[in-house]
């Protein structure tokens, strides 16, 4: 079938504007803030067949595109080797399991068939972030946990809904296994309700342009993003284009984890080979093999924005040297650290191979860090255990257009920090202070943008806090000349005396009591290129806004301020650019 570029582009709009209203309908019907106000939950539409990608949200998490069409590839041949029970009507599949296409235990899955004239069409599927699936710590993120289990519950492929009416039984199995559990029914019934504003949605579409035209219109979108892709790809010299990244530790052996990429264009494809970085960890800092694909093209996806988000898209990326590797995460592993921490450092290791390839594409390290910061407790005036989840923003790295964007949401997502009124309304906390971290960005050409500063008391009761954050050792790194940005700080106060996590922004049960305070300072963007080739006028710009004092512009920029218009210091510009630098 032969289809105008007009029906093409409107049956493309369409499919996008379904995964949309699945997104917005998860979301105002969530109870939890992480998913209701931070909208860390993604919606996709996904081929009968294998699995693959069709359409996703705009409004969802970048790296739940390659993880869904896994899960979703693995649930169909489950279901087709006998593994996991054959759908019926109204069926809707729950799992959560790292090791079957997820991310971390937090991150559940539903998975529904979407029927028509009696066959399955396609599969809609989503995913959100749940407070709590039970394990060693409130809110799962165990930052010394060295096995799955201590992690939380972790679920196979099970049907939770059957025909449209939700299994009491296996509910109940999950609540047992939960904290908050009275909580979780208006999440799950959020998550299910989605499913069928898709499914209503897609009908529609369906019955307006038959469903010949409909699919005949996926499989060339498909193939368009393919060559889309392929000819963005031929832009890249062969290589091969190295660039390396570090995690902190694995929050139970205090030594670093290194990625190591190799970047190679064979053809009109890339090969992203990870020979040669750390072993498998003790600690949740593993990344499964669906989280560290996901993060090779939520990379490209960053650095080529206009191919649109389809399976095809990832057909010519190809990803080897991970087995053997804490890239390939096998059972059982502790994983909470992959999704949130290391799949950023992924694509962090991406951007520094592909920057002198792509200079006018590819930017500077961002914050690249979730900032997951977890506190549970009791709260006495409300009678009631609660499960409270931070999430943080941080600097954007600058690029060779402009400086980096300030407390941006972190690399694999769209997910934003909920309102501090939210938060304070829903648990027994308050926020002393939430400002941005001046000075942060990495100095360069063109700077990195600024993290968040935000400090949080216990107001009453007990809790426990728990960290899995990254950057704390090594800020993210500035190119071509610029500076990192500043690392990740940690700082927990109890009884008025400060305490810094060994593993400097991981720590789990820190136990505090009414009046204690956390404060989280996150990283920085990288700089872009040479520091003391910036504007004069935006280094005092930046001055006068109070973001770095008249010595600290000298120091970074080479910058005088004396009252006349900005001028370069050449007896500092010479003395700095002797400075070392990890960037170069």
């Amino acid at each position: 079938m032969t289809l105008d570029p007009i029906t093409l582009t409107v049956i493309q709009a369409g499919l996008q504007q379904v995964c949309d209203e699945m997104d917005l309908a998860f979301s105002r019907a969530a109870f939890s803030p992480v998913i209701a106000e931070a909208n860390d939950r993604s919606d996709g539409i996904y081929a009968a067949e294998d699995g693959a990608l069709i359409a996703q949200g705009a409004g969802g998490l970048p790296v739940f595109v390659g993880t869904m069409q896994e899960s979703t590839r693995i649930l169909i041949g489950m279901i087709r080797e006998g593994r996991a029970r054959p759908p019926r009507p109204g069926d809707v599949y729950i799992v959560n399991d790292p090791y079957l296409g997820g991310t971390h235990l937090m991150d559940v899955r539903f998975a529904r068939p979407f029927w028509r004239g009696g066959e399955i069409f396609c599969w809609l599927s989503n995913t959100g972030h749940w407070p709590d699936t039970g394990g060693a710590v409130p809110g799962g993120f165990s930052a010394s946990a060295t096995a799955v289990e201590q992690e939380g519950l972790r679920l196979p492929p099970v049907r939770l809904i059957k025909e449209g009416e939700l299994d009491p039984e296996i509910y109940a199995i999950i609540c047992s296994n939960i904290r908050v559990a009275d909580q979780r029914i208006g999440d799950v019934k959020a998550q299910a309700a989605a499913l069928e504003v898709g499914a209503e949605r897609l009908a529609a579409l369906l019955d307006r342009y038959g469903d010949d035209t409909v699919r005949a219109a996926i499989a060339e979108l498909r193939l368009r993003a393919a060559a889309q892709m392929r000819a963005f790809i031929a832009e890249i010299p062969e290589g091969p284009h190295e660039g390396t990244a570090w995690v902190d530790s694995d929050g139970v052996v205090d030594e670093p984890l290194a990625i190591r990429l190799k970047v190679t264009r064979r053809g009109a494809d890339l090969v992203f080979d990870f020979s040669g970085s750390s072993p498998p960890c003790q600690g949740p800092m593993n990344s499964v093999r669906a989280t560290t694909l996901s993060s090779v093209y939520l990379a490209m996806r960053h650095i080529f924005p206009e191919v649109p988000m389809s399976a095809g898209a990832f057909e010519p990326l190809h990803v080897t040297g991970i087995e053997g590797s804490f890239l390939d995460a096998r059972y059982p592993r502790p994983v909470s650290g992959c999704a949130a921490e290391v799949s950023q450092r992924i694509a962090e290791a991406v951007f520094a191979a592909l920057v002198r390839a792509l200079p006018e594409r590819v930017t500077a390290a961002p914050a690249g860090t979730s900032g997951n910061f977890a506190l549970g407790g009791h709260d006495p005036a409300r009678g009631r255990d609660y499960v409270m989840y931070q999430i943080s923003g941080g600097g954007y790295g600058g690029n060779a257009d402009h400086d980096g964007l300030t407390n941006g949401c972190s690399t694999i997502g769209i997910s934003k920090a909920p309102p501090v009124e939210i938060m304070e309304q829903q648990f027994p906390v308050l926020y002393r202070r939430y400002a941005l971290r001046e000075g942060s960005g990495g100095a360069g050409r063109h700077r990195g943008g600024f993290g968040l500063d935000y400090e949080v008391e216990l107001r009453r009761g007990t809790a426990r806090a728990s960290f899995v954050m990254d950057h704390g050792r090594f800020g993210p790194q500035g190119v071509l000349g610029g500076r990192d940005g500043a690392p990740n700080e940690v700082t927990v106060w109890r009884n008025g005396t400060p305490y810094v996590p060994r593993h400097l922004s991981k720590e789990q049960d820190i136990p505090l009591a009414p009046g204690d305070r956390v404060r989280v300072r996150t990283p920085g963007g990288g700089g872009y290129g040479d520091p003391f080739t910036r504007d004069p006028a935006l280094v005092a710009e930046d001055v006068r806004l109070g973001r770095y004092s008249a010595d600290e512009a000298r120091e970074l920029f080479g910058v005088v301020l004396a009252g006349a218009p900005p001028q370069v210091d050449a007896a500092a510009t010479a003395r700095l650019r002797a400075a070392p630098t990890r960037a170069g």
